[in-house]
């Protein structure tokens, strides 16, 4: 099975949940410049929730182009990302409603997590679906340190929301700088 349709339905989806993440931001109550005070912390988020998305998305466009073909099971992983990710406007909502308490914030990062591990799944099954000797085999082979690390922030970040949710979202903000860049491995190779 050919790889373009399960890109443009990627890219298609990726940009319903940019557009309703901005959707989600209230327009202020006030027209003067102090009234935009109020909105910063959800703004904040959606600049973070808007990298994240971001990331995944650079990621998978990376990760694809070290891809020949895809199967049934690749396309299921990749739904399964998709729906992770899609979650993402209605954390940002519930943080803002709730002014960023403990749960939605810890939510927030579960979120982040389910979509990490989508990701590597997609990841294994496109290695599957093209052989132990295709370009992302070789490149993702071996030491994923990043993704160990990263999924360890998340671990810490996520119950550290339920004492001091500031931290917390630091913790994925820094996440988030770790992964700014794209997979190198892939990369250096396609």
């Amino acid at each position: 099975m050919d790889k373009g349709r399960l890109e443009a339905f990627t890219d298609g989806v990726i940009a319903i949940i940019i557009t309703i993440m901005v959707l989600e931001i209230k327009v202020p109550g006030g027209s003067d410049l102090t009234a935009l005070r109020s909105g910063i912390p959800v703004f904040l988020a959606y600049a973070l929730s808007f990298l994240n998305v971001g990331i995944f998305w650079n990621n998978h466009h990376h990760m694809l182009q070290a891809t020949e073909r895809v199967d049934g099971h690749v396309l299921w992983c990749n739904l399964l990302l998709l729906f992770w990710i899609s979650l993402m406007p209605f954390t940002i909502r519930w943080m803002d409603e709730s002014h960023f308490a403990a749960a939605p914030t810890a939510s927030y990062g579960v979120i982040l997590v389910l979509s990490s591990i989508s990701y590597l799944l997609l990841e294994k099954a496109i290695v599957r679906c093209n052989g132990d000797d295709s370009i992302l085999a070789r490149a993702v082979g071996g030491n994923d340190r990043k993704s160990v690390i990263s999924l360890a922030i998340y671990l810490v970040a996520i119950p550290m929301a339920y004492y001091r949710p500031p931290v917390a979202i630091a913790l994925y903000l820094v996440n988030a700088l770790l992964w700014f860049a794209p997979d190198r491995r892939i990369e250096k190779l396609v």
